[in-house]
């Protein structure tokens, strides 16, 4: 699942995507890792893997645990990610 899932991570490259409080945000993908535009941080391919076990996310509750939760949530439940997957 997380190969479909990083290629369509990919496939949006810096299109904006929108967090659950509704900031808006774009992203560069770098190898096995993504570069956030809001925030100096970035999150690996390995972390989403992580988080894709707790999808379909209603909140950022499940995933807190992980690096840039807020960020997670919006791009896993954006329906260009998860599609009709969860």
């Amino acid at each position: 699942m997380i190969e479909t899932v990083w290629e369509r991570i990919k496939g949006c490259e810096g299109q904006v995507f929108k967090q659950i409080r509704g900031g808006e945000f774009t992203y560069k993908v770098k190898g096995n890792t993504i570069e956030l535009s809001r925030t100096n941080r970035s999150i690996s391919k390995n972390t989403f893997k992580e988080a894709l076990k707790y999808v379909p996310l209603e909140n950022t509750v499940p995933v807190q645990h992980l690096q840039a939760p807020s960020y997670l949530f919006a791009i896993l439940m954006d329906k260009r990610i998860r599609q009709n997957d969860w």
